[in-house]
């Protein structure tokens, strides 16, 4: 046990450094390319090149790591993205950070799915809801904690790039330290958009919506927040605020799906959303505690839209399937990522910085007149419901294994007498 926790922490470590310095730079870059003047349409498609990498990584990555090793593979991957992140500042150009952007988005996919397996090869039936908490609460605390390093330097010097660069170097050493060996990747069964689309609509849909709205902000809040005159301490807070309220709404979300009908409670996050991206985009000229508030209320509820459409969904799938549909679902919400940026930062072009929280608050109203009129799927009562688990896209590219839904964990459930639905067929 003691050998177990010691290797974790290691892990976890490495965790840290790895995404608190790439949320760091994500931040960093959207900032440094309003301070150089581009249009919010340019810094939209520049920056959404990132999304177009990570999915191809999620994809192709994997090949990598199997031909090489995890170690080595890790190592490749760190110094690629550190290399990229000091080449940066070298050359404010659209087509070399165009490319950095899908470079360091394929690596750092790569990365993930390195550390996350190794995380995963830790799991048993006794402690994978556990792990897969702890997990969760790193990710989303070394994402926040990111944002805070933005008071560091001014993003249009070089020292922050090389605190990024530096935190993602660090990032090797505990990971290349341990002696455990290194786990085995296994490719899963693979769902089609086309068959999850007819399992689960409103879940298909909810991801990538999802996908949209989350790779908007974290892309362009940055700039909204430099184009509406907010300080570097002001963006900080503005950032981590956000994402700190997304980890502490996934409780009482949680709590709610586990006690009503999800379907509904889908339909209602998204008009909560809505609601508050609409007042997100007034209340930007009136007060930054005002703002603050709207945003937080804004990602804490558009941050539970995914994790309610993963079970939704799974409620209507066998359980051998779960693993499948969730790779299908981050696909999904890829595909959203790779669409959010560049469709906010037009609105943003023709509305002014406003235009960000007047996007999504457009999507998401579409999403409520599909769920409203589009689909009349049936869903499973409460009491067939499956438990639920709070989970991220951006946490769980590796993590199908210790997903406490897979078929292990509902063995365990069983010995425990907790509820278990029969799994319908998929159509």
């Amino acid at each position: 046990m003691q050998r177990t926790a010691l290797t974790l922490s290691s892990l976890i470590i490495s965790i840290i450094l790895l995404i608190s310095g790439n949320a760091f730079l994500m931040t960093l870059l959207g900032l440094r390319l309003s301070i150089e003047g581009f249009s919010t349409a340019l810094i939209g498609w520049i920056l959404v090149f990132y999304s177009l990498g990570f999915v191809a990584g999620t994809l192709w990555a994997g090949r990598i790591i199997e031909k090489v090793g995890h170690i080595r593979a890790f190592a490749v991957f760190a110094a690629v993205l550190a290399a990229s992140i000091l080449i940066y500042p070298m050359a404010v150009e659209t087509g070399l950070w165009g490319v950095l952007r899908a470079l360091g988005g394929f690596v750092m996919a790569g990365l993930m799915i390195v550390m996350e397996s190794w995380f995963s090869s830790k799991a048993t039936n006794q402690n994978r809801a556990t792990l897969f908490a702890v997990y969760q609460l790193v990710f989303f605390l070394s994402t926040a904690g990111g944002q805070v390093l933005i008071r560091v330097g001014d993003p249009a010097g070089f020292i922050p790039f090389s605190l990024a660069a530096i935190l993602i170097t660090l990032a090797l050493v505990p990971l290349s330290l341990t002696k455990r060996e290194s786990p085995t990747i296994v490719r899963g069964e693979r769902m089609s958009l086309r068959t999850l689309y007819k399992a689960c609509p409103q879940g298909m849909l909810g991801a990538l919506v999802a996908g949209l709205l989350i790779s908007a902000f974290y892309a362009m809040g940055p700039v909204f927040a430099d184009r509406i005159g907010l300080d570097l301490g002001q963006i900080s807070n503005f950032m981590a605020s956000a994402i700190i309220a997304a980890m502490l709404l996934a409780w009482p979300v949680g709590r709610l799906c586990d006690r009503f009908d999800r379907y509904r409670i889908l339909l209602v996050a998204a008009c909560l959303a809505a609601a508050a991206s609409a007042a997100a985009a007034l209340a930007g000229g009136y007060s930054i505690i005002l703002l603050v508030v709207c945003v937080g209320l804004y990602m804490g509820i558009t941050a539970t839209i995914y994790p309610i459409s993963v079970a939704v969904t799974n409620d209507l799938v066998e359980t051998r399937q779960i693993t499948a549909t969730s790779t299908a679902l981050l696909l999904s919400y890829g595909i959203g990522s790779c669409i959010g940026p560049p469709l906010s930062a037009l609105f943003m072009e023709l509305l002014g910085p406003r235009g960000l929280f007047v996007s999504n608050a457009l999507i998401l109203i579409g999403f409520i007149a599909f769920m409203r009129f589009g689909s009349k799927q049936e869903h499973p009562s409460v009491s067939e419901q499956e438990l639920f688990y709070m989970s991220y896209p951006e946490a769980a590219l590796g993590l199908s294994e210790i997903d406490p839904r897979n078929t292990g964990f509902e063995e365990e459930a069983q010995s425990k007498s907790w509820p278990k639905t029969e799994r319908r067929a998929s159509p």
